[in-house]
């Protein structure tokens, strides 16, 4: 076998093999051999068949075999003798000319083929321990458990039938059936019954609640509105309908108090305990926030301290996925690029820029948790699983089964899972300086990152 490097530009490399055509059809002859004791043709008996028959009847199928085995053999050895990590399949190009596979196929010919990759360059990783971090500190304060006990109420606020005759009007919740149309045909997800709404919330299409104010029950109004640009639907976007509404129930909010009578009502033993539980959820918030503001502290000096080319192949494909949301993204809001006050090519080349921050911070953290055995377990992606699937009441089974049967979208669930533990593993070497803040700057966002 010849092995020549016709190529060394960068992280790219191709490959000129040659296999003599004496190798391949020795191989042929081995596996023929293996199969003699396993086939079973009329005419003979069993691990009787002539290996010159069965090469005969099965040669050609044999040897494409041979030869698909013999490839990948092949730029395994060359690959791991020369210590390449490839960023992307490997690109073969085998014989395509007919006369050429046929030889190849009888074995009269030689196996010449090139392999094309890209691999990834060698990582120098900085020292971690050089590395600070402020993490910012909120104490959950009585007034924020008080605001979120307030919140909760409100959102269990019981309602009351209105007298016979009364009018809708803000804050009023209208339990009211519509057929919506454009131009006056029928669209679908624009018919339903009893759907309460509560006049004032914004939950509905803007102008919808509104025009309910003065309604009376059974009443019938034709309620004009226009789909927002950015609403979820692309076939309604931006489109004028009318909805034929009526009332079918007037009700008026009733005072509560946040006391422990409610908090039974909630499932808790008493307002001391609904309290604990506000406190507990507004803690996980502040942590989560807390945790993304570190976090891209530490992804940041990795940016600085790990500059590199990345193979431009995972880049690009990077920046198309990038690309591609922010088309959908804009044509779904109408809006073009001008609107942003900055043209196509600008976009793109600031797409790029964080494309190849993006790639080269993956490379990063695979090359630190290889290095310091940093592994996800089957059991951590089980359990992200199942959280997986209990966002989808009533199919359960349906996404579990989904993602067990698709390796790529275990592959999604599996990389935050590692990535937060390449995290912790940072911080265990990084000074990390606690630095109170207050609510509104925890929750401020932070400005772009540098490209």
């Amino acid at each position: 076998m010849q092995v020549n490097e016709t190529l060394s530009e960068g992280l790219k490399h191709e490959f000129q093999i040659s296999v003599p055509a004496a190798d391949l059809d020795a191989k042929v002859d081995e596996r023929l051999a293996d199969m003699k004791d396993k086939v079973r043709m009329n005419g003979f008996r069993p691990g009787k068949v002539p290996v010159g028959h069965l090469k005969k009847m099965y040669g050609k199928s044999v040897m494409a075999e041979t030869i698909d085995q013999m490839v990948r053999d092949t730029n395994t050895k060359i690959f791991t003798e020369r210590g390449f990590k490839l960023a992307t399949e490997p690109k073969v190009t085998l014989p395509t000319e007919q006369d050429e596979i046929e030889k190849l196929l009888d074995g009269k010919s030689d196996l010449n083929y090139t392999v094309a990759i890209e691999v990834i360059p060698a990582i120098a990783l900085a020292d971690f321990k050089s590395f600070s971090v402020d993490k910012p500190v909120v104490e959950v304060s009585d007034k924020d458990v008080d605001e979120a006990v307030a919140r909760i109420a409100e959102q269990n606020r019981p309602f009351a039938e209105k007298a016979e005759g009364a009018k809708a009007e803000t804050g009023d919740r209208v339990t009211v059936g519509f057929k919506g149309t454009i131009d006056g045909e029928a669209f679908e997800g624009g018919t339903s019954e009893n759907i309460p709404v509560v006049i004032g919330s914004n939950t509905f299409i803007p102008g919808f609640e509104d025009q309910l104010v003065g309604i009376g029950k059974g009443e019938t109004r034709t309620l004009k509105v226009t789909f927002p640009t950015n609403y979820g639907n692309d076939k309604l976007a931006g489109k004028d309908a009318e909805f034929v509404t009526t009332a079918s129930l007037i009700e008026t909010p009733e005072a509560i108090t946040p006391d422990d009578e409610f908090a039974k009502k909630l499932g808790l033993e008493s307002l001391d305990k609904l309290k604990e539980a506000a406190r507990a959820r507004i803690r996980q918030e502040f942590d989560g926030a807390t945790r993304q503001k570190v976090k891209r502290q530490l992804l940041d000096q990795l940016d600085e301290t790990h500059k590199f080319d990345p193979p431009q192949t995972l880049v690009q494909q990077e920046f198309d996925l990038m690309w591609e949301s922010i088309k959908k993204e804009m044509e779904s809001v109408n809006r073009t690029f001008a609107d942003e006050n900055t043209t196509e090519e600008k976009a793109q080349e600031d797409y790029r820029k964080i494309a190849d921050r993006r790639v080269r911070l993956g490379l990063v953290l695979s090359e630190i948790g290889e290095k310091n055995n940093i592994t996800v377990t089957d059991e951590e992606v089980s359990r992200a699983l199942v959280e997986r699937a209990r966002q989808f009441p009533g199919q359960e089974k349906q996404v579990w089964d989904y993602y067990r049967n698709n390796p790529s979208m275990l592959a999604q669930l599996r990389a935050p899972i590692f990535e937060d533990k390449v995290v912790d593993f940072l911080l265990e070497l990084a000074k990390v300086n606690e630095k109170p803040v207050t609510r509104e700057e925890l929750f401020k966002e932070d400005p772009a990152p540098a490209a």
